[in-house]
């Protein structure tokens, strides 16, 4: 018996129906949010730096950008009104080349004047948001029409000045009204917030790793499977975790240990008087009396033998990986050598990590309490969402629905729904459910379609 089994839902998909009503339970904000721990963490790390990249943008373009772009754009606008108003006081060609000479040397920016020529029509207003910039410049220091065409040259903008005696041209690139430190912050900003969420996702699934072994390690446990689980590792809290896990369970398998041992001993100390009895009986002759007696001893030696059963259970058992038909076929011959009448179903291929005598004891017992009761008995082996499912059925007058669990607690005997002369003293259904629990799994009672009772083993894998 496993005292440390843990009253838990027997299946995975048991734990997704609770899932799912948890999921119900909550309101419409929570169910946006993730379920796991990786996920919640991952989400504390990536809201805060997308805020904070969203605020950065905002300041960044509604400060840095838009002031420099306004000063490249006002630069230009005053380059090219100032050699307007110089041109006006020049009055040869040749002072006017030197002086459109000069200032392309120094602003970077291509001038021409076409004497006699009148400016264009007028370029709907739009564009690009440079061109903007530079309209709203040229319109706060120039006092003459002039025309912004940023279409005839890609990359390229073009400003006509009118002049007196003539147009004034001034063509330059869109690098002389931009800054390249705008996308070189922009690749930082959004390079910067990969590298950490890429280092932040390493870092938390590192840390996730370590509560999933343990909690890998404690369903292992729980289920009576052997676990290899001695390294700690992982945050503090985790440490303290897995620290606290190894010594709880070296606490209980020490228990199991001495109670083993000292159930051997009682069993041995049992024995002794109780075979001294029956050899004393035996000399006693064919007295009627000392035939009850000896009937007395054979029950005491019997009860002996259950108790110690229910108490010793298999916890000492290594479970191993086998094939639940070839299990189920060994069962259902032993059963037919005993006089039980049993059809068998099985599907072949089924493969759980179980102790197979516990299992055999459980099934066991199982069979037995359905063959005391009814006249056949099926045995079915079929797979489940996430395990395997073994199907005792009988066509006997069965349990009440109300009575099913209570059926269960130890030296419980249901006489107003079971035939009271038959034997049992109340123990086989509590060690099959105590060994199916061990294995991580459970045994329900429900109503059979064979009219009787049908208990359903349920065996995770």
């Amino acid at each position: 018996m496993n005292d440390w089994s843990f009253d838990l839902p027997a299946s995975r998909s048991d734990y997704r129906a609770a899932g799912a009503l948890d999921i119900r339970q909550r309101s419409w904000i929570k169910r946006l949010l993730p379920t796991t721990m990786f996920g919640r963490s991952l989400l504390l790390i990536v809201m805060p730096l997308i805020l904070v990249q969203i605020i950065s943008g905002w300041v960044f373009y509604t400060r840095h950008w838009e002031t420099v772009a306004h000063r490249f754009a006002a630069d230009v606008a005053s380059e090219i009104a100032m050699l307007g108003e110089s041109l006006k006081l020049v009055r040869t060609d040749t002072q006017r080349a030197e002086l459109m000479d000069q200032a392309e040397a120094r602003t970077e920016i291509l001038f021409s004047l076409i004497r006699g020529a009148a400016l264009p029509a007028p370029i709907a207003s739009g564009g690009s948001q440079t061109e903007e910039h530079l309209r709203t410049a040229l319109n706060q220091r120039l006092r003459v029409p002039y025309v912004v065409d940023g279409t005839n040259n890609p990359g390229m903008l073009m400003v006509m000045v009118q002049l007196p005696d003539g147009v004034l041209r001034a063509t330059m690139s869109y690098k002389r009204l931009n800054t390249s430190t705008t996308y070189i912050f922009i690749l930082w900003m959004i390079g910067s917030s990969i590298l950490f969420f890429a280092v932040a996702t390493i870092f938390l699934r590192n840390q996730v790793k370590s509560l999933r072994r343990l909690a890998a390690a404690a369903d292992s446990f729980g289920k009576g499977r052997p676990i290899a689980f001695s390294k700690v590792e992982g945050a503090l809290e985790v440490r303290q975790a897995a620290v606290a896990f190894i010594q709880m369970r070296d606490r209980i398998q020490r228990q199991i240990r001495q109670r083993t041992e000292m159930l051997a001993g009682v069993s041995h100390d049992l024995r002794t008087p109780l075979t001294r009895m029956k050899l004393a009986l035996e000399l006693m002759g064919d007295d009627p009396t000392v035939a009850e007696l000896k009937s007395d001893v054979i029950e005491m030696e019997h009860l002996v033998h259950v108790y110690l059963d229910f108490a010793r259970g298999e916890g000492t058992e290594t479970p191993v990986e086998t094939d639940i038909a070839t299990l189920l076929q060994d069962i259902a011959s032993a059963a037919a050598r005993e006089g039980t009448a049993l059809s068998l179903d099985e599907t072949p291929g089924l493969m759980v990590p179980i102790r197979p005598n516990a299992m055999r004891r459980c099934l066991g017992n199982l069979i037995a309490n359905s063959a005391r009761y009814g006249t056949h008995v099926w045995l079915t082996g079929r797979p489940a969402v996430d395990g395997v499912d073994i199907l005792v059925d009988d066509d006997g007058p069965g349990i009440p629905p109300d009575e099913r669990d209570h059926v269960f607690q130890p030296f419980i005997r249901l006489d107003s729904s079971r035939n009271p002369s038959t034997g049992g003293i109340g123990l086989g259904l509590t060690i099959a459910r105590d060994v199916a629990r061990s294995h991580g799994g459970d045994v329900r009672l429900e109503t059979s379609p064979q009219g009787g009772l049908r208990a359903r083993v349920h065996l995770p894998r």
